[in-house]
């Protein structure tokens, strides 16, 4: 059974790396002028460099539910700044996962 549901760590990277390219794709371009262009320049730089700190905002906001064969993981995320609310409910399955539900809170 461990062989079709992935752990909580695999989770972790999975939904740090998701929301990693959250931020660069939809907080990047909006990131505030206060310091020139130098912030939105470099800001995939620092998303990329802070992805352990992602992940462990990801793994300190997670619940999972185990049920053998999969796991449901929902993750509620309040950042605050730019990033609106979000709850994400993932289900892992066969070394897979797939985020069916992204609600703005």
């Amino acid at each position: 059974m461990a062989l079709t549901n992935p752990d909580r760590s695999a989770y972790e990277i999975y939904a740090g790396e998701r929301l990693g390219t959250y931020i660069k794709d939809e907080v990047c371009p909006q990131a505030p002028n206060i310091f020139g262009l130098a912030l939105q320049q470099n800001c995939s730089d620092l998303v990329d460099s802070s992805s352990p700190v992602i992940q462990r905002i990801v793994a300190n906001n997670t619940k999972r539910q185990n049920f053998l064969l999969f796991s449901i993981y929902t993750t509620d995320l309040a950042v605050g700044g730019v990033i609106p609310s979000y709850r994400f409910q993932t289900v892992g399955a066969m070394q897979n996962f797939f985020t069916y539900s992204a609600q703005k809170q």
